[in-house]
């Protein structure tokens, strides 16, 4: 079993802009580690505060295929001073067999700056994990 994690940001508190921001988010999360629906034990969202026109978890029932029996959650981030803003992250909990070394991450948008070591590099293949 292993964690996958993934943040975004939204320009805007709005629903429907949440909600694409999420799924391309997860499409990405998605395609780079190979996930189908039965391989996804959950999906854990948190948002910072200033994010409260959607539940992001939503866009996991946008997704093509079997995504609607995958349980999701949301939460709130902790309030943590000077942290980023406008913030979605996920953790996809999945049976796999894969190594920790050859989790894909995701971060895009602002989010690049949680984990930049962990972040698509601009010709397609992930950082390297030290």
């Amino acid at each position: 079993m292993r964690g996958i994690r993934g943040a975004t940001t939204v320009d805007a508190n709005e629903a429907e802009h949440i909600w694409t921001r999420t799924r391309r988010l997860l499409v990405e999360m998605i395609e780079a580690n190979n996930l189908h629906p039965d391989q996804v034990v959950h999906m854990w969202f948190t948002v910072t505060t200033d994010i409260d026109a959607a539940f992001p978890a939503k866009a996991t029932r946008m997704l093509p295929g079997d995504w609607s029996y995958v349980p999701v959650m949301c939460a709130t981030e902790i309030p943590v001073p000077d942290s980023l803003p406008r913030c979605i992250r996920v953790m996809v909990t999945v049976n796999t067999e894969v190594s920790p070394r050859e989790i894909h991450h995701v971060f895009q948008e602002e989010a690049i700056k949680l984990r930049p070591d962990l972040t698509k590099q601009a010709g397609g293949d992930y950082a390297k994990k030290e």
